[in-house]
């Protein structure tokens, strides 16, 4: 990594520092240089005000950049090599699911047969699209013991959304009036939100002693005006939910609907099915479980199956087999509509169906063995450092807390995340499921060695003992990071978006 050392408009190449700011493209910019250049046309150049009318012509000079292309390069590159990612190590955020990106998918996906298509070519000229489309959708149901499922959601919250509008005509084609959905205390925050873009109103339900939802205080939330659950199983403690069936068969019995919070599928894949569980409806975010590209907002995938009772409500037009084996777009009867301008995000449905036919039945269910086995042993190898909240085996992820750390030496989970960026590795989520004291969880997915997560585990002991030595040095990291410490409340709360409101600031 270098840092630029500009003098007289020239470049010369330095050591970079941690903490050092690279400078930007303003900054490096020199009079009359060009990253691009056009070609002599030989036709004779014109006043623009002879082309554009006068009244439509900017009278301020725009302010750009003019760097070479040698200098924009370099630019964006060094910038590039300081940030962390899935390619660079350990991603262990709970909850969000951030494993190894197979490249075999992206060049999958990066054939010119698949992404030179227009989605609005029809049905005849683009027959394997949509045969890819209906094999990842029957091998996502067969997954999930799902009836058919829709592709077009974006990413997972618009497939809690999708869920939610379903679950919403199901019950208002019956004319069934139903306005509240139960959600337990430790769900993800999407799902309440969902709720309420649903049209619904939330009912929380507590989490007992083993941090499963409490059945006795279910019972008692339920009535004829529930429309339904949404439930993440194993949960966001990461524990598996042994009472399901009985969860199920309770909101059944009021006429309602389970939802299956199926963002991340990587405990379960070839063990269990949700569809088993008594499920009606699960959304499924295929760049976590599937591995798919993730981050930035998107572009993600975040599929809905439902049971055999929903089929006819699901959003179309969507690709479907026909009796002649070719295939064409269809819309269920009574569809909700569109919940997407074309048909989902296709490239990342290229990415997850490779992802699938790489490893096969048998290897799926390897892949969630291994990402159960990974939690454990981090859980077990940590448990005199950062105890679990619950003492009980979990699933594809393990939730510790470092209360007794900020009880001793003041050193919060925040401190113990942060920390943990100067040590190679990037943080765990903090403070979340919000039922546990400075919570950190980790997922190490099935994509990390044991030699990693050895790794892993040393780190967080020696940050550990330096909360005993150095109480302050912990409080106040990282210091060797391009960034250091920054405020996330004041960076929310006083938003500067961009570079000349920087400046007015």
């Amino acid at each position: 990594m270098t840092k630029m050392i500009y003098a007289g408009g020239r470049a010369a190449s330095a050591p970079l520092l941690g903490h050092e700011t690279e400078p930007t493209l303003f900054e490096i910019s020199s009079p009359g240089r060009s990253a691009y250049q056009l070609r002599t046309t030989g036709i004779p150049a014109v006043p623009l005000s002879d082309v554009i009318p006068a009244a439509h012509l900017a009278t301020d000079v725009v302010d750009i950049a003019e760097v070479s292309e040698r200098d924009l390069v370099g630019h964006f590159t060094r910038l590039s090599h300081r940030q962390f990612s899935v390619d660079l190590g350990a991603y262990p955020l709970g909850s969000c699911t951030m494993k190894y990106n197979p490249k075999f998918c992206d060049a999958v996906a990066a054939d010119p047969r698949f992404n030179t298509v227009h989605p609005a070519a029809p049905a005849a000229l683009t027959q394997g699209w949509l045969e890819l489309m209906v094999t990842l959708e029957e091998t996502l149901c067969e997954v999930t013991g799902m009836s058919a499922a829709t592709l077009q959601p974006a990413a997972g919250a618009a497939g809690e959304l999708t869920g939610l509008l379903l679950m919403r005509a199901y019950h208002e084609a019956n004319g069934d009036v139903r306005r509240r959905v139960i959600i337990p205390d430790s769900a993800h925050g999407t799902n309440p939100a969902s709720v309420t873009l649903g049209g619904y109103d939330v009912t929380t339900i507590p989490s007992d002693e083993r941090g499963l939802v409490d059945l006795a205080a279910l019972k008692a939330a339920l009535g004829p005006d529930v429309a339904g659950i949404m439930l993440t199983n194993p949960n966001t403690v990461g524990l598996f939910e042994d009472e399901i069936t009985e969860i199920a068969a309770a909101v059944h019995d009021v006429g309602g609907l389970l939802y299956y919070d199926g963002a991340n599928l990587n405990a379960i894949l070839g063990v269990v099915r949700p569809g088993d569980m008594g499920f009606d409806i699960v959304h499924m975010n295929l760049h976590k479980t599937f591995a798919t590209p993730h981050g930035g907002g998107g572009p993600g995938a975040g599929p809905v199956a439902v049971s055999s009772r929903l089929v006819e409500f699901l959003p179309g037009p969507k690709a479907t087999r026909l009796e002649d084996g070719r295939y064409d777009w269809t819309t269920p009867s009574r569809s909700i509509g569109r919940v997407h301008g074309w048909h989902g995000n296709a490239m990342v449905l290229a990415r997850a169906l490779a992802y699938i036919n790489v490893h096969g039945g048998d290897g799926l269910t390897r892949v969630a063995q291994h990402a159960v086995l990974n939690a454990n042993w981090l859980k077990k190898r940590l448990s005199a450092t950062l105890p679990a909240a619950y003492d009980r085996p979990c699933m594809h992820e393990c939730v510790l807390t470092s209360s007794q750390l900020k009880a001793d030496y003041g050193v919060r989970a925040l401190d113990v995340a942060k920390s943990l960026l100067e040590e190679g590795f990037h943080a765990p989520t903090v403070y979340f499921p919000l039922i546990v004291d400075e919570a950190l969880m980790f997922e190490p997915t099935e994509t990390e060695s044991v030699q990693t997560l050895e790794a892993l585990a040393v780190a967080l002991e020696t940050i550990a003992e330096r909360s005993r030595v150095d109480p302050d040095a912990v409080r106040h990291a990282p210091q060797a990071t391009p960034v250091t410490r920054v405020d996330e409340a004041r960076a929310a709360r006083h938003l500067i978006p961009t570079e000349d409101a920087a400046q007015r600031a």
